[in-house]
């Protein structure tokens, strides 16, 4: 389990350069208020760069530092796991990253990516999406696990259940594999080579003990047909090679700059699907509503059609410049492709010069041999003990290399069993199956709490089936903000309560931001409140929240973020 105890950042966000610290583990229940741009989620961003190197909203890093001092942005984070000391240090302008294990700084020994990466898998066993599945619920960028898609469904259970380990030897498995391969196309070319030097050796025996002018000048023969297959070997190569460097350049120019034309395009694509969701809101808030919450006046209906007709225009405009953007995002598509193919080409005719090379060199080896073979057949009388100690040595070292294939050939059919094991269908899924029914029925326990009585089911692929009382069938987007807010809570502590069965990504810390602004009423607040006052006394939950006045007595301390000459301070 990871006992989050302290986080403190300075010259972060609108923190200044006086540190702020904040004690995880000091109350089981803290609640953060303060005005808006105080600073009350900082905590959040501090946590998710300390630790995993990125923001937990969708800002870029670097507006992580505090504008006004500009540079000598750290976040210090302290915690223990099983009686180990641990703290994170992670800073900008200068650049830090620092990990400490009682005491003593453990050595970064490669790159920082590598460095992320063993805290990470070593340390935290727990990655970002994970830790926000829970630790974190918030609504600004949190993404609810319903949201995300079914392959980061499965990666954070895989998580939780700790069985990820069965990825990571699934990769390993086919990185050795790939060195199988490789291995076994080398053995291969050793074996044909073998065989070839077996069969002329053999031959030069058989010649030399015939010692006749007719063998040798066969052997003449031999050594101009060989001439003639290099010489036209060569000029095969040559015609292959006229501009093939010159060509493989230009084609991977045009691959590397489609490449950035097309990640432009998909972002301009994703700007006109947020437009356009932008547009559908503005919609429905003049469809659904006859009074302005902002102006405090009635909208009429002429001006409502009036909006409306604007915003369906803006739309339509919208839908035609995304239309364009799509039909060049298809061009491109089919032009990527056809570079790959003319690149697929160009490599062939690489690979045929090279084998053309290696043939020439084998063939030229080979003429040198039978004009030594001439001169020999020349000069003695049928001495053919060293060709015969050859041709031994090169059955035994062909049988060898036989062998080694064959024990090759035996470990790719077993990694092969292995593999089938390892994928998602083997061991994962049964795995994932044992606990299904453990984890919903602790989703509909907390949704029972929650006053939502609904049969919410998942199955082994992380699909969702929900039926009313009625028995009838509905998804999660079909409900209402505050409905999805009622799941979104029950699987968060549902993976808390899995996390602690398992240990794996258990953790005392748990930050609700703006969960009580947002979609949940009267009832939903107060069945909230019971489930949180049901944690163990190893849980620490902060809730930050707007609502300073209504919330402060029920939970045991409070933080309030407060401005002092635009720099965020606490008390």
């Amino acid at each position: 389990m990871i006992h989050f105890k302290s986080c403190e950042w300075k010259n972060f966000l609108s923190t200044g350069n006086d540190p702020i610290k904040i004690l995880l583990d000091k109350s089981p229940t803290t609640l953060i208020v303060g005005q808006n741009g105080a600073g009350k989620s900082t905590l959040l961003d501090a946590l998710s760069f300390a630790l995993f190197n990125k923001p937990h909203r969708d800002i870029n890093k670097n507006q992580l530092i505090n504008s006004i001092n500009q540079k000598k942005t750290e976040v210090t984070v302290e915690f223990d796991i099983g009686g180990q000391e641990f703290k994170i240090v992670r800073g900008i302008k200068p650049a830090k990253f620092e990990i400490w294990q009682n005491g003593n700084l453990i050595n970064q020994s490669s790159n920082a990516r590598d460095y992320q990466k063993f805290l990470e898998q070593n340390i935290l066993k727990l990655n970002h999406k994970s830790f926000h599945q829970v630790v974190v619920l918030g609504s600004s960028s949190f993404i609810p696990f319903m949201q995300l898609p079914a392959w980061s469904r499965r990666s954070v259970i895989e998580d939780l259940l700790d069985i990820n380990i069965f990825s990571k030897m699934n990769t390993l498995l086919k990185e050795r594999n790939t060195k199988i391969k490789e291995e076994l196309i080398d053995i291969n070319h050793q074996i044909e080579l073998l065989k070839t030097k077996i069969t002329a050796q053999t031959k030069y025996i058989k010649d030399l003990e015939s010692l006749n002018q007719d063998q040798i000048e066969k052997k003449r023969d031999s050594i101009k047909v060989h001439k003639a297959t290099i010489k036209e070997t060569f000029e095969e190569s040559k015609e292959l090679g006229k501009g093939l460097e010159t060509l493989l350049k230009e084609e991977e120019k045009r691959h590397k700059d489609n490449l950035q034309q097309s990640s432009q395009l998909n972002s301009l694509d994703l700007n006109y699907n947020q437009k356009i969701k932008d547009l559908v809101e503005q919609a429905r808030f003049y469809e659904e509503n006859d009074h302005c919450p902002t102006c405090d006046q009635d909208v009429g209906p002429e001006l409502k059609e009036k909006k409306i007709q604007i915003i369906q225009n803006d739309a339509k405009g919208i839908q035609q410049e995304k239309a364009g953007v799509e039909k060049e995002l298809a061009n491109l598509k089919k032009e990527m492709q056809d570079i790959a193919d003319k690149t697929n080409q160009l490599k062939q005719k690489q690979q045929r010069i090279n084998s053309n090379n290696e043939r020439i060199s084998v063939v030229q080896k080979e003429i040198d041999k039978i004009q030594k073979e001439i001169n020999q057949l020349n000069s003695q009388t049928g001495d053919t003990g060293t060709a015969k100690k050859e041709l031994k040595d090169s059955r035994k070292s062909k049988e060898a290399f036989t062998e080694k294939k064959l024990e090759y050939v035996e470990e790719r059919t077993y990694n092969e069993v292995i593999g089938e094991m390892l994928k998602d269908t083997g061991i994962k899924t049964k795995v994932i199956k044992q606990y299904l029914p453990v984890m919903n029925r602790l989703i509909n326990q907390y949704l029972q709490i929650l006053d939502f009585f609904v049969a919410f089911h998942l199955d082994e692929n992380f699909n969702e089936t929900i039926r009313s009382r009625h028995r009838d069938s509905f998804n999660y987007a079909s409900f209402s903000e505050g409905e999805k807010q009622r799941i979104d809570l029950s699987l968060l502590f549902t993976w808390r309560q899995i996390a602690k069965l398992k240990n794996s990504a258990a953790t005392n810390l748990l930050i609700l931001d703006e969960t009580f602004d947002s979609s949940l009423d009267h009832d939903g607040v107060d069945s909230l409140t019971k489930i949180l006052d049901t944690l163990d006394s190893d849980s620490n939950t902060f809730i930050i929240s707007h609502k300073g006045d209504v919330l402060e007595n029920k939970f045991r301390s409070k933080i309030e973020f407060f401005k002092s000459k635009n720099f965020s301070k606490i008390r």
